[in-house]
């Protein structure tokens, strides 16, 4: 195999050449099955032969071609054969005669997700580099070849590059250091995927890279005019837990979810008091809503309110009877109900939308979501397989995160997991504003995100339109602008306007990408024929599939003849010979849900297995591939990336993050013990001195009020001390359920002042019996 790799910032694009020898004395069928990530696509495959050659050709629709192919050779059948649920390029070549050898070429665009040290992370398909350890062989000696070679680009500087395996040294074909190669070195390690780590010179990540267009195509179109690749990732530093943030939290559930969070503790304990956790946990400073929905949606409130103590005690005791006549799931009503609502300024909306079986109108729900993408981030939580898909989608598009919660662990401890990943501080209200010569304009397609979250970064495409007047201005400028923390903040990014480059396009690929998924949203809001035709145009001129067009595999002979000099126009072969299946095919997999590793599809070595001549034969070739072990267990977990935009009905293990059994009993039993001080709490972390604050403490409230230290003290003072030194009592942690809340009341304790919470924390160790650490209250 012979594999380049362009990187450009967080693109990659990637040429593959594989070559495959028949080495058995049987002709043999040959099945091709590449994994495709929802970061992927696909832009030329070809696999040629002596006798023949097959291209993937795409067509508008192909409606005559897909008709001339269904029911003889079409790969359907590959969608419940696996255990994996995932999307594939898969293309049946033929039969290859023994001793014969086919060469496969293959060509895709990715976007490459980021590390938290600014890393651009780069993993070699299995399928290009198939390790031992998946064909459970015992030899060391890898049965093929690999010459890899990576060309690394950014106008910060390529500063460094790590790797799982050898590497040659960094070679700079630039003196400012903005270009560079490296190339495996030695034999690929035969035990685990490569992955490439990319830095580059400045951490805080952003940057605009111009990529020149496609000479050949006209002038205004996507591949003809110049491209700007915008990486935005400003530095956000950590917030502090328990201080007072901005935000709109908007819930929405579903009637199971209801069941589920209010049924009494006796019966269902470790589900009982998830509702109560979250509400509690919120940050003082933010706005939230709720919304129960059914057959009809109802909110709590008309719009967000502010999260103090009397509307959330308003919004526990109307949640009961607003759920009570609910019916079928209306979540599509809902999102509109949530979406006509106004944004509060300077607060950042957040969806948290909890369902269990699959809503109607599910293609249209995640329409809906798309179309505002870039105004809130969505956290979906499913309890079936059911819903699974729908919920992957949707935290997917926005930049969220999708949870499957099993019937056998504590909802509450998933359900806070994901709330502190929305507590993180972001950058918000962000714009950019472009200084170019005049008659040059820039489009950003797909818009600019208003928020960026820390540990997130956005890619956009800016493309430039237009003639320059004045020539003799060959750079442009970006300037970002974004609030911190109540403080504007300003980049200004210069940008060549006449780039170098290689001509591969990645970028305009990519961008194709993103302007189809574009035109799919205004084709299903009913605006007319002129969405779809543009989208078929895009997508043949970029070769990137859309849902309106089809992969056609053709094959043509091989076998040309020159005559006066010029080559021989190659004939189609019988027409029931020259059509072959080549489509993009959803792996639908079986009812199991798996771990959190990603999984990847592939046929064992080669690919090119022996499969005699029948189709049952290759059904049994699938099973070999649902048996294949999952990769990736070492590898670092995947974030979340942007969707795909053949199939919104895709579900990708590797962006889905699954919580079934792997929290102990311990938790259920913590939530059992801390439910009654949790509802006790105020919004601004503080206990009141009550009977009931001593029920729950196990003692008896005149020995509280005798025992508590200094005359002059804020009975809610000693409380709330008393609170958290018993949630840390004998060792026992509520790490996973209470930091929240435990960091609200510390803050609360460090805002009144007191002078002498050193004796406070001695007088509640002494009165419970613990020996809590002073640091628990930052001393």
């Amino acid at each position: 195999a012979v594999v380049d790799v362009a990187i450009q910032d967080y693109v990659a694009d990637v040429a593959s050449e594989l070559i495959y020898q028949n080495k058995s004395h049987v002709s043999t069928e040959v099945l091709f099955v590449f994994p495709l990530g929802p970061h992927m696509a696909i832009y030329s495959f070809q696999a040629c032969s002596e006798d023949a050659k097959v291209q993937a050709m795409l067509q508008d629709e192909a409606q005559q071609l897909l008709e001339a192919t269904r029911g003889w050779e079409n790969l359907e059948y590959l969608q419940y054969q696996s255990e994996f649920p995932g999307e594939v390029f898969a293309c049946f070549l033929g039969t290859l005669s023994p001793g014969r050898e086919v060469v496969v070429t293959l060509r895709y665009v990715q976007e490459l997700p980021r590390e938290p040290d600014g890393a651009a992370h780069f993993v070699l398909p299995p399928t290009l580099h198939p390790y031992t350890s998946a064909w459970n062989c015992r030899s060391n000696k890898l049965p093929y070849s690999l010459l890899l070679t990576a060309s690394l680009q950014s106008p910060r500087g390529v500063a460094n590059v790590q790797a799982n395996f050898s590497l040659t040294p960094l070679i700079y074909t630039a003196q400012d250091h903005s270009t560079a190669q490296v190339s495996l070195a030695g034999s690929p390690p035969s035990q685990h995927d490569l992955e490439l780590l990319v830095y580059f010179g400045d951490p805080t990540a952003v940057s605009a890279m111009v990529e020149k267009g496609d000479p050949g195509a006209p002038p205004g179109s996507l591949l003809g005019d110049p491209m700007v690749l915008v990486t935005l990732a400003p530095n956000i530093p950590e917030a502090v837990p328990g201080q007072r943030q901005s935000g709109e939290f908007i819930f929405l559930l579903d009637t199971t979810f209801l069941e589920h969070a209010q049924v009494p503790p006796q019966t269902r304990a470790q589900d009982g008091d998830s509702l109560l956790f979250l509400l509690k946990s919120l940050p003082l400073g933010c706005y939230f809503n709720i919304y129960c929905y059914g057959a009809t949606s109802v909110g709590i409130y008309p719009q967000s309110v502010e999260y103090t103590q009397d509307n959330l005690a308003e919004a526990m005791q109307r949640i009961p009877s607003t759920s009570s006549s609910l019916g079928d799931t209306n979540l599509l009503g809902t999102l509109h109900s949530v979406y006509n609502t106004p944004h509060r300024h300077g607060h950042t909306r957040q969806l948290f939308i909890f369902m269990d079986g699959l809503p109607p109108d599910e293609e249209a729900i995640t329409a809906e979501v798309c179309r505002h993408r870039n105004s809130h981030r969505c956290f979906s939580f499913c309890f079936s397989k059911d819903s699974a898909a729908l919920a992957t989608a949707l935290a997917r598009e926005t930049g969220g995160e999708a949870t499957y919660v099993s019937s056998d662990n504590s909802m509450t401890v998933v359900v806070l997991k994901i709330l502190k990943q929305a507590l993180k501080p972001a950058a918000e209200g962000v714009s950019l504003r472009w200084t170019l010569p005049r008659g040059l304009e820039v489009e950003v397609l797909g818009g600019t995100p208003q928020t960026i979250f820390q540990g997130q970064h956005s890619l956009l495409y800016a493309q430039i339109h237009g003639q320059a007047q004045d020539t003799t201005v060959t750079k442009g400028v970006m300037t970002l602008q974004y609030s911190l923390d109540g403080q504007d903040v300003t980049h200004m990014i210069e940008f060549p306007l006449c780039p170098e480059g290689d001509g591969r396009l990645a970028g305009h690929r990519l961008a194709a990408r993103c302007l189809l998924k574009t035109l799919l949203l205004e084709a299903m809001s009913g605006s007319g024929d002129e969405p779809r035709h543009r989208a078929v145009e895009i997508s043949l001129t970029s070769g990137i599939i859309c849902p309106f067009t089809s992969y056609v595999g053709v094959r043509t002979s091989q076998r040309v003849a020159w005559y006066q000099g010029k080559e021989r126009p190659m004939a189609l072969l019988r027409p029931r010979q020259s059509l072959i299946p080549c489509q993009i095919v959803e792996l639908r997999g079986s009812n199991k849900l798996y771990s959190c590793f990603p999984v990847s599809i592939w046929v064992p070595p080669g690919w090119l297995t022996a499969v005699c001549e029948s189709w049952l034969a290759l059904r049994r070739l699938t099973h070999s591939i649902a048996a294949l072990p999952q990769r990736g267990a070492c590898s670092k977990a995947r974030k979340p990336s942007p969707p795909s935009t053949s199939s919104l009905k895709y579900v990708d293990l590797t962006q889905f993050v699954f919580h079934s059994s792997i929290f102990g009993p311990w938790s259920i039993e913590a939530i059992a013990e801390c439910q009654e001080l949790v509802a006790l709490q105020n919004v601004d972390g503080s206990w009141a001195l009550s009977s009931g604050l001593a029920s729950v403490l196990e003692t008896d409230e005149a020995e509280i009020k005798e025992k508590m230290p200094g005359e002059a003290m804020e009975p809610s003072i000693w409380a709330t001390v008393l609170s958290v030194t018993w949630l840390h009592r004998n060792d026992k942690c509520y790490q996973d359920i209470c930091e929240l809340l435990e960091a609200k009341a510390v803050t609360w304790l460090c805002s009144q002042a007191v002078a002498q919470l050193d004796k406070c924390l001695e007088a509640a160790n002494t009165l419970l019996g613990s020996s809590v650490n002073p640091s628990v209250f930052r001393l």
